[in-house]
């Protein structure tokens, strides 16, 4: 079993230096990230949020690995995953991360347990047994382990994501939209938790949405405007979160 990664209460869990992203564009550069610095604690729940094409998701991406700054540092517990290889990268995605999206992405032909085991095996690895029972009595999916994707609902679809992105016992947990497509009771199911891993499991969440009111249960809303980091709410309420994006609209 991957040992879970110990966070130091004085070492921030993510840290973003300067970070830059840019495409080419025909003949032209389109910048997504324009030197975004930022620092998040461990255990905290921080959301992401901006107007469409502000770059929220090319934000989650680099400091989940999945792509490269074109400038600045990525430092993840301590390590600057913005120098690692192609190799380290695949390693650090697979050991230290955990993803949550919005499609589920489960393996349909794989039971609710064997979805769930799914990064460990991967990895060459053996299930612990315990910390799967724990895993998803936490998540409530206690009985329906030997379910296929196909027998569940869209709640315990995610209910089986969010307990695969945490079974590996990841540091730093991503969740892109991960309520997007869930009725309102279920999605506070969901977003409930995702904050007890954070209180409980010591892990620090990030999440990118588009919904206020799933911004207020986080502890700190970031937001972005055209590739920049401009301005951010501690203790949100989802009226104080609709006042800022109603002013990056103007």
């Amino acid at each position: 079993m991957t040992a879970a990664i110990v966070n130091s209460p004085t070492q921030p869990a993510v840290r973003l230096v300067e970070v830059s992203k840019s495409y080419p564009n025909g003949s032209e550069v389109s910048h997504a990230l324009r030197g975004v610095s930022l620092t998040l604690l461990p255990a905290s729940f921080t959301a992401i949020m901006g107007p469409s094409g502000s770059g929220k998701s090319t934000l989650l991406n680099c400091a989940a690995g999945l792509d490269a700054p074109s400038r600045g540092q990525i430092i993840i517990n301590g390590l600057d995953i913005s120098a690692f290889s192609a190799d380290q990268l695949t390693r650090y995605r697979r050991e230290k991360v955990g993803f949550v999206f919005q499609a589920y992405n489960l393996i349909e032909h794989l039971t609710v347990a064997e979805n769930i085991q799914l990064p460990i095996i991967l990895a060459g690895q053996r299930p612990d047994p315990a910390w799967q029972a724990r895993l998803i009595a936490m998540v409530g999916l206690a009985g329906l382990e030997r379910r296929r994707p196909s027998e569940l609902s869209g709640g315990q679809s995610q209910r089986v994501a969010i307990a695969r992105a945490l079974f590996t016992r990841p540091a730093i947990v991503f969740a892109d939209e991960p309520t997007g497509a869930l009725d309102s009771h279920t999605a506070a199911d969901v977003l409930n938790l995702l904050r007890a891993s954070a209180r409980e499991l010591r892990q620090t969440v990030i999440l990118v949405t588009h919904d206020a009111k799933v911004a207020a249960t986080a502890d700190r809303v970031l937001f972005l405007s055209d590739g920049r980091l401009v301005d951010q709410l501690d203790a949100p309420t989802a009226e104080r979160i609709a006042g800022s994006m109603l002013a990056l609209g103007r």
